[in-house]
């Protein structure tokens, strides 16, 4: 009786140190599960260089890719420029020590803008695997070691502005918005060999601009800057698994397993950098370089423009991040770093606000949004951090600088926040909760 009770106590025991562990979110793709909202409670809210920080990596160079987590390890894409090498890093979440580094050799001349370095694109994981795309240098798979799995040449991806779309998988497929440029498509490839398993191309040509508001210049730079950078994203619409992706002038939804064409939308213009957004059963999507602008209920067929579209605005902010959806309401700022609140069913601005570094006055980003526990997390590119309440009445609940230069968005994991900047990795933890470890 009594080996009876202790073996029970010890189960007990065993279970009490699993369960918190089995609770940490997994962050296994760039914005999560693709809405950009985790579960976590009680994340930090007030910090700066001295103050909460768990650890700080140093990282080799510059780089705009957002880290992705599982379990224990954070992996993050990184180039090399002095060896012309692409790199996937992983290091430990709890110490930020680098565990491995793979990658590999491209010297090939390839486009891109100084201010978009290569490996931009984010990992993805499925907890087996890590799949990274590195360009024109191919899509790589390692395993959570960082052995190569498999490598796959998909071709050149030629575009002034380079590469920023993320792969994604669904069921056993890893899905690829190759592009933007004149060798464009969105391809679906076996996640365990590589193998393509449907591929569909997007289409090269330009049509006339028709937007009188825009200058000369403008309207050529827009004409020249066609393409799509946007990560796809899968939801559910009714029971129907539907795969989204901003091509050039249109919202697309695909058989995220055949590539089928289910639905198209028109409206979005000849850019699109912000990627899908969605939530309360509503689609939206951003048109880049000032571009218009949409709302469109998902589950119909063929061009539901007319018949499935919300609202279309002619013309939008200049956003490059995304944002995120809660109880009706759009969160979501532009390059400038002017944050608004916008109302999902009619796209009518609720708030504008322009988020500021009190220190520098610097506000421009290019990150998108985190949301956890009613809170949105918005970070510009002077590494500051604006804590703000997911509500349609405005309240700025801190302002956290790091006073490091980044493109990153800021990805929480068992309580703890982690921001990517051109000089490093941090890992962002509360006092109370460390001390409590």
């Amino acid at each position: 009786m009594r080996n009876l009770l202790s073996r029970a106590i010890t189960a007990v025991a065993l279970l009490s140190t699993i369960v918190p562990l089995a609770q940490a979110e997994n962050w296994p793709s760039w914005r999560g599960d693709g809405s950009g909202i985790s579960k976590e409670k009680g994340l930090p809210t007030e910090w700066d260089r001295k103050t909460n920080v768990n650890w700080f990596t140093k990282l080799p160079e510059r780089g705009n890719s957002t880290p992705v987590i599982w379990g224990d390890c954070i992996f993050l894409t990184q180039p090399i420029s002095a060896d012309n090498r692409r790199t996937l890093m992983c290091f430990d979440k709890s110490t930020g020590k680098l565990l491995w580094n793979e990658g590999v050799v491209h010297t090939k001349p390839d486009k891109t803008h100084q201010t978009n370095p290569h490996c931009s694109p984010s990992p993805v994981t499925d907890g087996e695997r890590v799949i990274v795309w590195f360009g024109s240098a191919g899509v790589v798979c390692y395993d959570m070691n960082g052995k190569e799995l498999w490598r796959r040449d998909l071709g050149d991806q030629d575009h002034v502005w380079g590469t920023g779309s993320s792969p994604v998988l669904f069921e056993d497929l890893c899905i690829l918005n190759f592009g933007p440029g004149k060798n464009a498509f969105v391809v679906a490839l076996d996640k365990k060999t590589g193998e393509t398993v449907w591929k569909v191309d997007i289409p090269a040509e330009a049509p006339a601009s028709n937007d009188q508001e825009l200058s000369d210049k403008q309207r050529r730079d827009r004409d020249v800057l066609r393409g799509s950078w946007v990560t796809p994203l899968v939801i559910d619409a009714g029971g129907r698994k539907e795969l989204i992706v901003h091509f050039p002038e249109k919202v697309v939804a695909l058989d995220p397993s055949t590539g089928k064409e289910l639905w198209t939308c028109d409206g979005i213009g000849p850019l699109a950098y912000a990627s899908p957004m969605w939530g309360n059963g509503v689609l939206v999507a951003w048109g880049g370089y000032f571009g218009p602008s949409l709302a469109v209920r998902p589950g119909g067929s063929g061009d539901v423009t007319q018949t499935h579209r919300l609202w279309h605005k002619p013309k939008s902010k200049l956003r490059l991040g995304t944002g995120v959806i809660r109880d009706g309401h759009i969160y979501i700022n532009d390059m400038k770093g002017i944050a608004q609140c916008i109302d999902l069913e009619t796209g009518d601005e609720i708030w504008t606000k322009r988020l500021r570094d009190p220190k520098s006055q610097k506000g421009d980003s290019w990150s998108s949004f985190l949301m956890a526990d009613g809170l949105v997390y918005a970070l510009n590119q002077a590494g500051t951090t604006f804590v703000l309440e997911a509500s349609p009445e405005y309240r700025l609940v801190a302002t956290n600088p790091l006073e490091e230069v980044t493109n990153s968005t800021v990805v929480a994991s068992d309580g703890s926040l982690f921001i990517r900047t051109h000089e490093g990795l941090w890992s962002i933890g509360e006092e109370s909760r460390k001390s409590a470890k």
